[in-house]
């Protein structure tokens, strides 16, 4: 029976992250389809390029929540059910995934950076603040979001692995669940490492460069 909760967990972790809010508050609030214009990326970042900032943050925070609800559920009542660090290692991939390719949106989905934020903070709170004090950081600095989404990504696994032991259990299986779900981000950052090399990223605030 373990087995099959498991199954069911994973399946509708993804089915969660499969949501893409992007799309879906863009056609509540009488929007353009955000992979419509803009970078084409069904993500918060794009939906402000809308005009609308309340778009955008309800689109930050349901992305978010999609990977944190699962994986929260996991952690606090899934030893109840027999579910231990492989399943919520799984959940964590699971509910990310489904943002990266979201099988009720043709299976092409956004960035994930707020649903990993989400993920994170399902592990533990630390570790969420941590990573997002890190992207903070960067974007005060330098003003480039996908620059500060990359170093974050980079830093969670490191934070998770480094710091866990003191303020949160570590667990090997949800360690290379974050370090995958950094790398699968970094990918799907191409585009933006690109334009960062080139000079041609455009900063918070700016318009794309041509």
């Amino acid at each position: 029976m373990p087995t099959l909760y498991s199954a069911l967990a994973v399946v509708a972790a993804y089915l969660l992250g499969s949501l893409s809010f992007a799309v879906i508050v863009s056609r509540l609030m009488g929007l353009a389809d955000p992979r419509s214009y803009g970078s084409k990326n069904p993500g918060a970042t794009n939906v402000l390029r809308s005009g609308s900032r309340a778009a955008a943050v309800v689109t930050l925070v349901l992305d978010a929540a999609k990977g944190w609800l699962p994986v929260a559920l996991v952690r606090l009542y899934g030893p109840a059910w027999g579910l231990g660090e492989g399943t919520l290692a799984l959940v964590a991939l699971a509910a990310f995934a489904g943002h990266l390719w979201p099988v009720f949106f043709g299976f092409k989905g956004g960035k994930g950076v707020a649903t990993a934020l989400g993920v994170l903070l399902g592990v533990s709170g630390w570790l969420a603040l941590a990573t997002l004090a890190t992207w903070l950081i960067i974007v005060a600095f330098f003003r480039w979001v996908s620059l500060a989404s990359l170093v974050a990504a980079a830093f969670a696994p490191f934070f998770y692995l480094l710091v866990g032991g003191v303020a949160w259990e570590v667990h090997p299986g949800v360690g290379l669940a974050i370090a995958l779900m950094a790398a699968l981000l970094a990918w799907r950052h191409a585009p933006n490492i690109r334009r960062l090399i080139q000079g041609k990223e455009p900063r918070l605030g700016e318009k794309k460069k041509a």
